[in-house]
């Protein structure tokens, strides 16, 4: 996995949030303080929404995109949802 700084430097905006995706998912399964793992997957939900947002849910071979995918077709009350109202 490439550095967030070189992503910042050399990606767009859907590159820098699929690396900050994977940065997060990996900080949650290693996570050992119950107290920061809330503020955790709170970050990884919005930054899930955003990537959904910018358009990088419909991308094939793409493991962010299979994800959101997966929770969309499910249907279940944790899955992204496009309106916030």
């Amino acid at each position: 996995m490439p550095k967030m700084k070189t992503v910042t430097a050399r990606g767009s905006r859907l590159d820098q949030l699929k690396a900050l995706a994977k940065v997060l998912a990996e900080e949650i399964d290693l996570c050992e303080n119950a107290c920061a793992l809330p503020q955790l997957a709170r970050q990884y939900r919005d930054t899930i929404r955003e990537i959904e947002e910018v358009g990088g849910g419909d991308q094939d071979g793409d493991e962010i995109g299979a994800i959101l995918a997966q929770r969309a077709a499910d249907g279940k009350p944790g899955a992204v949802r496009k309106n916030h109202a």
